[in-house]
């Protein structure tokens, strides 16, 4: 268990910056949980979740309008992403689901991390581009096989998977791409009746932040090998109250003197079924911080939440009572978080330090 250590900052609330535009129908179940990036035109654009009726996700794209150093606003530019392959598409489900985008500059390339809700389930997949417009897929995430966990990660759904924007040094001393993720133990909930399965050393069934790597040399070699994950290592579990039921991760990682800031989600409540879309749930934003030279260490974190459902727009919607941050970006000198509202609007707010 990590030591509740001070992590020198807060989130401050500014307000709505997009809400469902009436009469389309890509909106009609909410806009939330954007990923984000700067375009070739040095504008700053969002990567919302559109999520339509039925609850089928597209990933649209939205010039951020600021005003005074402060975003206020969106104006659309049409969607990007859409489950238009067949593993993005069950018999009654689809979608393409709660980007996260990092700027790489190593590779010169934006890259997208996103929930593929396909056949199975949700599953973990990868798109890159250049300029936030066109998207190549590299497809559905692959786990290599790690004897030590006794257990083939591949089995499980995972969610809330986000790369760090620069490399790392892995496990084995070699320089790699780090992704932290988040697996769902259950696999009843893919074949009933098989339960819940944990890897070698793992106790707690509750699920938890994850990372795995990615040899640079390997994706100089073939970019396609971004979506192949190896030396996997648990990170951060449930500790605090607003983490009761499960946490999971948030924006890009972002470095600080100290090493790397995470924001993440807990939750607490009920979790009634793995896929539906919640009412008995609370999600609240706090923070990680973790070493610079191994990002698998926690050094830091809060003990209480930086932000929490307390307005209306984050206690009323689709799924009641959510903030749940995704993307980070810099605006003249200042950090902005933009978050999901109840699954319904997006929020953003200010990071500061408070040292």
């Amino acid at each position: 268990m990590t030591p509740a250590s001070p992590v020198p900052y807060r989130l401050t609330r500014l307000g709505v910056v997009m809400t469902p535009e009436p009469g389309n129908t890509d909106e009609a179940e909410g806009v939330l949980n954007p990923a984000s990036g700067r375009g070739p035109d040095g504008e700053l654009y969002l990567l919302p979740r559109l999520v339509a009726e039925g609850n089928v996700s597209r990933v649209g794209l939205a010039r951020v309008v600021v005003e005074d150093g402060v975003p206020v606003a969106v104006e659309r530019e049409g969607v990007v992403l859409q489950p238009d392959r067949g593993w993005e598409r069950g018999a009654d489900n689809a979608g393409t689901e709660d980007p996260r985008t990092t700027w790489v500059e190593a590779l010169g390339l934006h890259v997208m991390t996103y929930v593929a809700y396909g056949p199975l389930g949700p599953r973990t997949a990868i798109a890159v581009s250049d300029d936030l417009r066109d998207w190549r897929r590299l497809g559905p995430v692959l786990f290599r096989y790690q004897d030590d966990l006794d257990m083939d990660l591949n089995l499980f759904h995972n969610k809330d998977t986000v790369f760090f924007p620069e490399p790392v040094t892995a496990p084995d001393g070699t320089e790699a791409f780090a992704v932290l993720h988040r697996p769902m133990w259950d696999l009843g909930e893919t074949k009933p009746g098989q339960g819940v399965r944990l890897p070698a050393g793992i106790e707690d069934a509750r699920q938890s932040i994850w990372i795995s790597y990615v040899p640079v040399a390997s994706v100089r070699e073939d970019l396609s090998n971004l979506a192949l994950w190896e030396q996997h290592r648990f990170v951060a579990g449930p500790e605090f109250p607003f983490e009761e039921v499960k946490i999971g991760g948030g924006p890009p990682p972002l470095r600080i003197p100290e090493g790397w800031l995470v924001l993440h989600h807990g939750v607490t409540g009920v979790i009634d079924s793995a896929f539906s879309q919640q009412q008995k749930v609370n999600y609240a934003a706090g923070a990680l911080i973790l070493d610079a030279d191994d990002p698998s260490r926690v050094i830091a974190r809060t003990p209480e939440p930086l932000l929490a459902p307390e307005t209306d727009d984050e206690r009323s919607g689709i799924v009641p009572n959510v903030v749940f941050p995704t993307a980070i970006e810099e605006i003249d000198g200042r950090h902005f978080v933009f978050y999901g509202m109840a699954d319904s609007k997006i929020g953003v707010a200010l990071l500061e330090r408070t040292d």
